[in-house]
């Protein structure tokens, strides 16, 4: 007998996609939205802070159209009106009015459009190592979205991702290797980003306006030592948020909630449990 895969949760239909969600734990909802990079999962990014979260919030993290183990229909367009209609489409199947938001990097421009669009079911935001607002791509973030398969590949990319190398041995390396040649996973990968890059990262932006007018309770948070995403977007969203307020760890990348796990579940958690369930934003 097999061992079910820990990164399949259960199969919800969302905005008609046939979307892998995680739900775990009860009290307030908190959706958690991943990242963008090869053979990413839900499971893959928040596996290290969902049971911390879970034990005093409801944890919903799906996999988006395009990632993990949801559908990748067949001439789907991945734009963020499209995913951002499944993250809604995740609520309204689980019969969710509002929920907390976490957005990580691909995640965090999707969180914040999400609040944009519908502030109503937002109650608080957390945005970290986030897209989102306008910036040069970096040569990691270029790397990142134009991966090709092999192990020395995926190796050179955890390298960028981490600041710590003790936590990018070979067999994670094999692991995320492993999911970025799972059927389909490349190929709708590859769809997602083609050259020129840049242009991904304006497409994922949010309007200047539009980012200045969220009036939510909004927690900031980036590693210094982040080579994909540039510590100076998080300092505009802090600048521009209003009710916003900053958090920076030190000797840091791009995996924050993997490479201080147990700080960002604190923070994280303690951030949202400010916010009693009847406070809107």
């Amino acid at each position: 007998m097999t061992t079910p895969s820990p990164e399949i949760g259960q199969r919800i239909v969302a905005a008609g996609i046939e979307t892998n969600v995680h739900d775990m734990g009860t009290g307030f909802p908190v959706l958690m939205i991943h990242g963008s990079g090869p053979g990413v999962s839900a499971w893959a990014n928040w596996r290290l802070v969902m049971p911390a979260l879970a034990e005093q919030a409801r944890v919903i993290a799906p996999d988006m159209a395009g990632f993990g183990f949801s559908a990748r229909p067949d001439g789907y367009a991945y734009t963020m009106d499209n995913w951002v209609a499944q993250a809604i489409g995740v609520l309204d199947a689980l019969e969710i009015e509002q929920a907390d938001l976490v957005g990580n990097s691909f995640g965090g421009a999707l969180a914040l459009a999400l609040a944009i669009r519908h502030p109503q079911r937002v109650r608080r935001l957390v945005l970290m190592g986030s897209v989102g607002v306008p910036f040069e791509i970096t040569p990691g973030l270029d790397a990142v979205w134009g991966y090709t398969p092999s192990l020395e590949n995926m190796r050179a990319l955890l390298d960028l991702f981490a600041w710590d190398r003790t936590l990018v041995n070979d067999e994670l390396a094999q692991l995320r290797y492993a999911a970025s040649i799972r059927p389909g996973f490349q190929e709708s990968f590859a769809a997602m980003f083609p050259a020129p890059r840049q242009r991904w990262v304006e497409a994922m932006a949010s309007a200047e306006a539009d980012i200045r007018a969220i009036d939510h309770e909004t927690l900031v948070i980036h590693g210094r030592d982040d080579r994909i995403i540039p510590l100076a977007n998080s300092l505009t969203l802090a600048q521009w948020i209003d009710r916003a307020q900053l958090h920076v760890f030190g000797r840091c990348g791009h995996w924050t909630q993997i490479e201080h796990a147990a700080r960002f579940a604190r923070l994280v958690g303690d951030f949202l449990a400010e916010a009693t369930p009847e406070s809107t934003h």
